[in-house]
């Protein structure tokens, strides 16, 4: 199976980008860390060890201690595809995840983002 190249990209670089992009509407990295803990299961340490320690996106997903068990909840379009059709588990967490940061973005309140 060949490896799709998001795949391999920085975690910490596309953090970086999030963290811009959020904050050009408004919003903070706080808000960014929120939203990655409860996707993940990180917490502010392991978040810090994996942006530290330069891992991928591949690699930041399998060593997630858990996605949230609510992330079926998560529906839309990202990237022009349906999410919740997304068939490549990996591909579709980091989906998930875009799409999280989008709603941020976009003026979502936390407690919609977060499926609450």
């Amino acid at each position: 199976m060949e490896r799709t190249r998001i795949y391999t990209m920085s975690f910490s670089n596309i953090y970086g980008l999030y963290i811009q992009k959020v904050e050009k509407k408004g919003r903070t990295k706080n808000e960014v860390n929120e939203i990655i803990f409860w996707l993940t299961g990180y917490d502010r340490d392991s978040l810090q060890q994996q942006i530290n320690n330069e891992v991928n996106l591949e690699t930041f997903f399998k060593q997630a201690p858990h996605i949230n068990p609510n992330v079926s909840l998560i529906k839309g379009v990202i990237c022009g595809y349906r999410v919740e059709e997304i068939e490549d588990e990996l591909m579709r967490q980091i989906r998930y995840l875009d799409k999280l940061i989008d709603e941020l973005a976009k003026g979502k309140t936390m407690e919609k983002i977060l499926r609450k």
